[in-house]
């Protein structure tokens, strides 16, 4: 029983935290360079990490599953990573970009309702509800303080969106890629998707100091093969609802790390909006849990009635 809590906490843990890292990289980078340039040498260098990697394990992918791969890494990588990251290069604050991508539970319960025929809990509904309300105390108060024009703060959302779109189109596909061969395909999908615009936008050759390069090490090591690798592995796990779920935590996390990086204040909206949240947390989660139990104990029952 503590061997398979164990197995579920750490990865909840290491999630959350990776997954920040990305949004503190994102603002480093952008702080030295281009956001297209930033994403462009960033999948680069991971992409040729990952297919070295894949040769010397001599990993395997057939047509159909470098078909699906390509599309998520499309929706997953290159579209979500390329609105959130432009948003932060155009000034939107780090924490904020955290809190709109934090509203993604919300759209992969909605669109799970409708793509998987999952149904929801009322209390995990209102756990989500009331992680929404955290997140619109938090982005109100960074709104007021921010530098970056209206516009730029919808660019996280439609990443936001693509991201909820291809969780739940990983979550009805059940890949049979291992999460290696998936990653490396994606990765190297959203290399080329951000050459092209780094080329289309005269960056790709554009001066690069010292620091960015250690951006770059960052967004590779803690946020392409740790966020996302860790993100898939507990989609896979535990499924789509669960890690969207879990992503509530990045904004306070994210919060609290650029304070201490950054020197960002954290805002009397912000601080209530983070109790908040983490109280919706909570109460979807257990929701969840419940849920999931239920689903192992009648498991049995509908096995011996024919079902």
């Amino acid at each position: 029983m503590l061997t398979d809590r164990r197995s579920r906490v750490l990865p909840s843990i290491a999630l959350v935290v990776l997954w920040s890292s990305g949004f503190i990289g994102a603002e480093l980078g952008t702080r030295q360079a281009p956001a297209s340039a930033l994403l462009a040498w960033r999948y680069l260098v991971a992409g040729g990490i990952l297919v070295a990697l894949c040769a010397w394990r001599c990993e395997r992918i057939d047509r159909s599953g470098l078909r699906r791969q390509v599309v998520l890494g499309l929706l997953c990588q290159a579209v979500y990573l390329g609105m959130t990251v432009s948003g932060v290069g155009l000034g939107v604050p780090s924490g904020t970009t955290a809190l709109v991508a934090s509203m993604q539970p919300l759209v992969v319960i909605a669109l799970a309702a409708l793509v998987l025929a999952e149904r929801a809990r009322v209390a995990q509904l209102l756990g989500l509800v009331l992680g929404l309300t955290g997140v619109l105390l938090v982005v109100g108060g960074d709104l007021e303080a921010g530098d970056a024009p209206w516009w730029a703060y919808v660019l996280p959302f439609v990443g936001m969106l693509s991201l909820s779109l291809g969780t739940v189109l990983q979550q009805r596909w059940r890949p049979r890629e291992s999460v290696l061969a998936s990653i490396t395909v994606q990765t190297v999908t959203a290399a080329g998707a951000f050459w092209l615009l780094a080329l289309f936008e005269g960056t790709a050759g554009s001066a690069t100091p010292p620091a960015f390069w250690a951006a770059i090490a960052w967004v590779v090591l803690l946020s392409s093969f740790g966020g996302y690798g860790t993100y898939l592995f507990v989609s896979r796990t535990q499924g789509a609802t669960y890690a969207s779920t879990l992503l509530y935590l990045t904004p306070p996390t994210t919060m609290v790390w650029a304070a201490l990086m950054f020197g960002d204040q954290l805002s009397r909206a912000g601080l209530a909006g983070m109790l908040v949240s983490a109280v919706g947390v909570i109460v979807a989660l257990t929701s969840a849990g419940r849920s999931r139990r239920a689903v192992t104990e009648e498991s049995p029952v509908n096995a011996g009635s024919g079902r």
